[in-house]
């Protein structure tokens, strides 16, 4: 039989977005391993103060006396590259809203749940060890999830991890994320410039209108996306939710429909073979052979919605730049000013451990039963409970979220560290005991003859 796909020869499968976005967290969660094993190697070597000083090394932005911001590189990268992550984890929530395993309420009716009681059950277990201290207000750290490195786990794990486990991991991580979200929104602002807060407002309107009016360019988007991140800024509300509001107003929809797309290219590729058939040459020396195909490059773009289109280009930024950069600003832990043994049984490092292990499986794994016995949700097909308690094991892998969150929680840096040494043991814990359980206990799915 002839090849019905002649592109897909030449250049291998079409990879659809879902399994686009495993290939990228799979890779993303090594290269995370790698720049947080260096930032800790760093962090404990004869440079680790160049190491320290070289984040906090000023850089600012001017222009004359009439604009001029500064931050130290620790904070453009914490309230500026990380402005572009959660622009992507908009952009995910989003698109699994309208399109994906969010869009059906009876799809994503459990992962939710199971993520709810993944940020309830360890809030509780934190505030327990620290009602009564200082560090109370890290509660949020041991409720996040971490999706690169679970789903990344369980993509290596293969076959012992039916697809539809990696789709409920998936929709249970990008809710949390949301539920992050609202965290950081809510608890971990500082206090409230309304001017700076209006003016936001009234950016986000702008951004909102150009949605509306069917402005389908990018430029527009990406310059008030700026006006919007610096007033945030200056609002007191954390930077980097600009990212999850510019995610809210970008277009889902396309410039084309497919219909359109299909004459279009029909009747470019009808004008492509005519230039063929009078100049084989190619477009380097045929003009109107290279306006034809920019104009077929032109629709591709066009049927894609500019949230797709945005959320492709910016993925693997985000993934091998942008999230390992962050590790490499905030992982690092000197343990040799810090007594690891003493760490171990402070409030804040104790609380975050089990928070993250014990609390985040006991709060997906019951709230999960909690929604099929009450009739609320529904095991996906495939998957037995046994592989809902494995996934519930990795869901305790909270890493990058986490450290930003404890970024906002404290700042005493011995406070800081103690988080950070609870954040990295305990993810660390949820993985090995997640993927051992998967190996051992989880049963291997049956292939069909």
């Amino acid at each position: 039989m002839a090849n019905t796909y002649p592109l897909e020869s030449l250049f291998g499968r079409v990879l659809s977005p879902f399994e686009q976005f495993l290939k990228h967290s799979s890779a993303g969660g090594i290269v995370l391993i790698a720049a947080t094993l260096l930032t800790l190697g760093l962090a404990n070597s004869p440079w680790s103060e160049g190491f320290h000083h070289f984040w906090e090394q000023p850089i600012g932005l001017f222009y004359g006396t009439a604009f001029r911001l500064e931050m130290s590189l620790h904070h453009w990268v914490n309230d500026g590259l990380m402005a572009l992550f959660f622009l992507l984890v908009g952009l995910e929530l989003k698109r699994e809203v309208l399109v994906g395993e969010l869009s059906s309420l009876r799809d994503a009716a459990l992962p939710v749940i199971a993520a709810a009681g993944g940020m309830l059950m360890p809030a509780l277990l934190y505030t327990a060890f620290n009602g009564s201290s200082a560090g109370v207000n890290g509660w949020g750290i041991p409720t996040a999830t971490d999706i690169a490195f679970a789903i990344g786990i369980l993509v290596l794990l293969g076959k012992r991890a039916p697809r539809n486990l990696i789709v409920f991991l998936t929709a249970l991580a990008i809710a949390d994320d949301l539920g992050a979200v609202l965290v950081i929104a809510l608890f971990y602002t500082s206090d409230l410039n309304q001017t700076a807060l209006a003016g936001a407002a009234l950016t986000l309107l702008g951004l909102g209108l150009l949605n509306r009016a069917g402005v389908r360019r990018a430029a527009p988007y990406w310059a008030l996306g700026l006006v919007l991140w610096y007033l945030v800024l200056l609002s007191g509300i954390h930077a980097t939710l600009a990212g999850i509001l510019l995610a809210l107003t970008i277009p889902a929809m396309p410039a084309y429909s497919p219909r359109h797309f299909e004459q279009r290219i029909e009747g470019l590729l009808g004008e492509f073979r005519q230039q063929t058939s009078l100049d084989d040459a190619g477009p380097l020396s045929n003009h109107r052979m290279a306006v034809v195909a920019a104009n077929m490059e032109h629709a591709s773009i066009a049927v894609q919605s500019p949230l797709q289109h945005t959320e492709h280009g910016l993925s693997p930024w985000v993934t091998f730049l942008i999230v390992p950069v962050f590790a490499l600003a905030n992982a690092g832990v000197d343990f040799r000013q810090l007594d690891l043994v003493a760490s171990l049984g402070e409030r804040i490092t104790l609380g975050v451990i089990l928070g993250l292990v014990l609390g985040k499986f006991v709060g997906i794994s019951l709230f999960s039963w909690l929604g099929v016995k009450l009739g609320l949700g529904r095991l996906p097909n495939g998957v037995t409970w046994r592989h809902i308690l494995g996934a519930a094991w990795l869901g305790g892998i909270g890493f990058t979220m986490s450290l930003f969150i404890g970024q906002l929680a404290f700042r005493d840096p011995i406070m800081v560290d103690q988080a950070k040494v609870g954040i990295l043991l305990g993810s660390l814990i949820a993985a090995v005991v997640g993927t051992l359980w998967l190996l051992l206990i989880a049963p291997r799915p049956v292939e069909k003859a």
